[in-house]
């Protein structure tokens, strides 16, 4: 194994670890977070700490395969990072986030959907930010009217619904 090989094959278990690391303190925050919930399972004994518990569970488990991979020099090397779509994701949350109470939920996620799909390659945001707002609608008139939980409304909403 020439110099070269051995260096990157140790490359490969430190950001394995510091990955795993981070995996882990993630599930932990979760694990200590969900221990300040009131566990008010009741007879079922699913409460609301049970699924941050399950996710932060599965999240440590993932910690523990990282390392073992890393070890075994399964860990692949990271492809190049395109920095535009990851802008366009970023630009598409913050749209969502500026037009969600003024625009209302429909119009808002339409807008962060379009910017989405810019990123992953759809270039027609003519056509995409349409379909984002027609499903963002859907998504919305079934938690808001059928589900009865609260998201904001914007003019959108309000045309279908005047009292929602």
């Amino acid at each position: 194994m020439s110099t070269g090989d051995q260096q990157h094959a140790r490359r490969h278990p430190v950001a394995a670890l510091i990955i795993a690391a981070g995996l882990a303190a993630l599930a932990g925050v979760m694990l200590w977070d969900s221990a300040r919930l009131a566990d008010m399972g009741g007879y079922s004994g699913v409460g609301p700490a049970s699924v941050p518990r399950v996710v932060a569970f599965c999240i440590l488990g993932l910690s523990i395969w990282t390392v073992i991979e890393g070890f075994r020099g399964d860990f692949r090397h990271p492809e190049h990072q395109r920095v535009s779509p990851v802008l366009w994701v970023i630009g598409g949350l913050a749209a969502q986030l500026l037009l969600l109470h003024p625009a209302g939920f429909s119009i808002a996620t339409g807008f962060l959907f379009a910017m989405v799909a810019r990123a992953f390659g759809k270039r027609n945001l003519a056509m995409t930010l349409p379909i984002g707002i027609a499903l963002s609608f859907v998504v919305w008139v079934i938690f808001s009217q059928l589900l009865m939980l609260h998201l904001p409304a914007g003019p959108l909403e309000r045309l279908f619904f005047p009292g929602g």
